[in-house]
């Protein structure tokens, strides 16, 4: 039997990473929800909807009809890449710069509503695992599986440093606290489907843990639960 697993978190959590590891060993699809509303928040900025930070909220809602969004597996380098149009955006909608916009883009409920709808189709079989922020509590709330992660604010900056460094970005690590700190409040604050743990969700800190601890937590949780068999 295959589920639904939905993990929810804040930024920078490391959603992705534990999410990715759960479907390849499971044979599952990953679903980065995340991306999603970075596409749609890079399009507006491409097309000068977005300006430094403004933008009017029915140009971007209007805009919404000329984004095609997918997901390929790349066999090469065995992740999942986002792509815009038919263009691979993996890496444009990673930067700081789409980070400081997303959460704003995110806020508009129509985008909500779109990027909903479409992961609603993503998931309708099961077999897969979706991480974002309200995935748990919107997107599938009937999941049979929900993580909630979390870590610690300062471990957090410290990880999302080293990926923006990794990729050639020179920023502060007080710019990418402030940065963190700023999308936590937006998301546990916003109208629609704010950043909330779901009451039957299980708390998954971070913090101290590897990657590797924490994947297999995550599937002695799953074979405890019985949810399926034990993943080879």
């Amino acid at each position: 039997m295959k589920i639904t697993i939905a993990i929810d978190g804040y930024s920078s959590c490391g959603k992705s990473t534990i999410a990715k590891a759960l479907a390849a060993r499971l044979g599952y699809s990953y679903v980065d929800t995340g991306a999603m509303y970075r596409v749609v928040t890079l399009y507006c900025m491409r097309k000068n909807i977005l300006v430094n930070g403004e933008f009017d909220e029915q140009d971007v809602i209007d805009a919404l009809d000329k984004i095609n969004l997918s997901f390929s597996y790349n066999k090469q380098t065995k992740t999942s890449e986002t792509f815009l149009n038919n263009e691979n955006v993996e890496k444009e909608i990673r930067t700081m710069e789409v980070s400081q916009n997303v959460s704003g883009v995110s806020l508009i409920k129509e985008v909500r509503t779109k990027m909903v709808e479409l992961q609603r189709k993503m998931g309708k079989g099961k077999g897969v695992v979706m991480d974002g922020r309200d995935i748990g509590t919107n997107v599938f709330p009937k999941a049979e599986l929900k993580l909630f992660m979390t870590a610690d604010t300062d471990v957090r900056t410290q990880r999302r440093l080293d990926e923006l460094t990794a990729k050639g970005e020179h920023i502060s690590f007080d710019e990418v606290k402030q940065n963190l700190l700023s999308r936590d409040n937006q998301d546990t604050h916003r109208k629609e489907n704010p950043l909330i743990k779901a009451d039957d969700a299980i708390v998954l800190d971070n913090t101290d843990i590897s990657k590797e601890e924490q994947l297999e937590f995550v599937l002695k949780l799953i074979e405890d639960m019985q949810l399926i068999k034990s993943p080879k």
